[in-house]
């Protein structure tokens, strides 16, 4: 804090006294300027509600065409390729824009991002019950992925900038179950809305809902500050991409990702057409049984993951990433029996199995990044691990549809599994051989 000097310093001072009884105010203004704003904690967690509704939608939106597949091939005659196209399109394009995204993230205003990327991506999904042929329909995808890349680098930023070491695992999990909720809303509900009504009107309504929800959203976000409450190192300027390829833990989680997030594409695309083919269910309960185990049991392991994350912090920096590989490692033999159980009954049993898993990685994984990137380059960080993630991830659901009628949907995710376990043992390797100094760079 500065001194208050006297504001009446006699005549007969040296000119150089009476230049010290005035205060620096450049240095005062300086100060002002770098130091975080307060805030109250109800606010921190008021931010993470209104981000979940945002993910909420953005899933919701990408989920429901995977619910519709069997309507796509009759009314647009889609074929498989095409249907898994549907998926690799949008994480294709979804993945080039991501580190451009995590870019503009980290250089322009968050607040404003967000909200213009909800408007966006909820205007492409009401166009996208216009669709009258197969190349429409794909065309909206590429530029539903335009859209949404623009929203979670700067909205993971934002949340945990909100929140210390204390709340942060815990606030990113709480938000990340808004995808959970998403696949399962958008899984069930296309397909309830598809056979109650037309699979036009499921778009319609999610996308001028969303729009909707960008007036109170944009009105919340004005005051809210855009500066992180605990921060690392800030990285000295620079191309961000470049900064982040130098961190050998951080490259090994933009392995591990990949591995995870092409299992999970696999289930989000063709689980509700396995399960509608395999055991006879009808659109709506096939969706419904393809997400609500799966999802509800992540949200379990999202919200465990993140509280026992903040817990074992105090012991261990290194725990976010030593959750990250338990999750990713145990999800293996789960994806496996989900494609091979020979009932509905162990279907489900494998899939909550995944499900808590999962919830593990999920909720650490953009955490544990932030613990080793310099602080201003955050939204590249998840930028950048959507990108790979994205793109491998696309290659799932078109593999899906490729390989659906020769090698089959569960030989895919036995193979899969088998590339969770060699990630996650060379995840275990970093760990043990770079974490500390990378931490150590940074804090």
């Amino acid at each position: 804090m500065y001194g208050v000097q006297p504001l009446g310093c006699r005549q007969s001072l040296l000119s150089e006294q009476a230049k010290a009884c005035t205060p620096n105010m450049a240095e005062l203004t300086t100060d002002l300027k770098l130091t975080p704003p307060v805030r109250s904690a109800p606010r921190a967690w008021l931010l993470v509600a209104f981000m979940w509704v945002a993910y909420f939608l953005n899933y919701s939106d990408r989920q429901v065409v995977s619910s519709i597949f069997p309507i796509l091939k009759s009314e647009l005659r889609f074929t498989d390729i095409q249907l898994g196209l549907t998926g690799s399109i949008f994480l294709w394009v979804y993945a080039l824009c991501s580190p451009i995204a995590g870019q503009i993230g980290d250089r322009f205003s968050k607040r404003i991002l967000v909200v213009l990327s909800l408007v966006l991506w909820s205007g492409v999904t009401t166009f996208t019950g216009l669709s009258n042929s197969a190349f429409s329909l794909l065309a909206c995808r590429a530029l539903i992925g335009i859209t949404e890349s623009l929203f979670i680098p700067p909205a993971m930023a934002l949340t945990a900038s909100a929140h210390g070491p204390g709340t942060r695992s815990r606030a990113i999990a709480v938000f990340d179950t808004a995808q959970l909720a998403g696949v399962v809303m958008g899984g069930w509900y296309g397909g309830y809305i598809a056979s109650a009504f037309h699979w036009r009107l499921a778009f319609y309504l999610l996308g001028i809902f969303g729009i909707l929800f960008a007036i109170p959203y944009s009105v919340f976000l004005k005051g809210t500050s855009e500066e992180s409450q605990v921060e690392t190192k800030r990285s000295g300027g620079g191309f961000a991409i470049a900064t982040l390829a130098r961190i050998p833990s951080y490259r090994c989680l933009c392995v591990a990702f990949p591995a995870f997030t092409f299992v999970l594409w696999l289930l989000y695309t063709w689980l509700p057409n396995f399960l509608y083919e395999k055991f006879s269910l009808s659109l709506a309960d096939a969706g419904f049984t393809a997400t609500a185990y799966l999802q509800t049991a992540t949200l379990v392991g999202l919200l465990a993951g993140g509280t026992l994350a903040d817990w074992l912090y105090s012991r261990t920096k290194a725990a976010r990433f030593w959750l990250v590989f338990a999750g990713l490692l145990v999800s293996a033999p789960c994806v496996h029996l989900i494609g091979s159980a020979g009932s509905l009954l162990f279907t489900k049993l494998a899939a909550v199995g995944f499900g808590l898993s999962s919830g593990l990685f999920i909720a650490n994984l953009v955490v544990s990044s932030f613990e080793v990137v310099p602080s201003d380059t955050r939204a590249s960080a998840v930028g950048c691990l959507n990108l790979i993630g994205a793109f491998v991830s696309g290659f799932a659901a078109l593999l899906g549809g490729m390989l659906k009628g020769t090698v089959g949907i569960p030989a895919l995710m036995t193979y899969a599994s088998l590339a969770c376990v060699g990630t996650a043992l060379l995840l275990a390797a970093a760990i043990k051989l770079y974490f500390q100094s990378d931490y150590d760079r940074v804090h």
